[in-house]
């Protein structure tokens, strides 16, 4: 199976957003709006004519310290037929590739999928490490109500 990953574009936000709601079990949330206005920071997987698989990123900032912003890695969905065939690697290695250019000291997932980030050479790390991204994001979050009883694994790659 032959497949290809790019940078989105507008026309693919309903279709992030059909597939983030697809994993809604396993991901965040997020609303339409959110994916257009992010939309430069979402790459997407084509298979067989259709987005097989989508992930985005964030950058959290660290106060008093621009260089140790910390790169999220979110919304990482592959569709159940195109799962264990690379497209997931291929997809977060693109986010990783493109982040690299802001020279940023590690990145970041939250994930319920440990195993699949620690064959990327990602670590776990205690959530303590990562206040700024349970500050701004998982204190919003609708699923739990505290971030440090969420079962999702903190976990991080080093890129220097």
């Amino acid at each position: 199976m032959e497949f290809i990953t790019r940078q989105a574009t507008l026309k693919d936000a309903e279709k992030i957003f059909a597939l983030i709601h697809l994993n809604r079990d396993l991901l965040v949330p997020r609303a339409i709006g959110n994916i257009v206005e992010n939309i430069d920071r979402f790459v997407v997987a084509e298979a067989d004519g259709e987005m097989a698989g989508c992930a985005a990123f964030q950058i959290h900032p660290e106060i008093g310290d621009p260089l140790a912003a910390t790169v999220e890695i979110q919304s990482v969905a592959v569709r159940a037929p195109y799962r264990r065939r690379g497209i997931g690697r291929a997809i977060v290695e693109s986010v990783i590739a493109r982040v690299s250019s802001f020279s940023p000291r590690e990145v970041l997932v939250l994930t319920f999928a440990p195993e699949f980030f620690k064959s990327l050479g990602f670590h776990e790390i205690p959530k303590t490490k990562v206040m700024h991204k349970l500050y701004t994001g998982c204190m919003n979050c609708t699923k739990h109500t505290n971030p440090f009883t969420c079962p999702e694994i903190a976990m991080t790659r080093s890129l220097t």
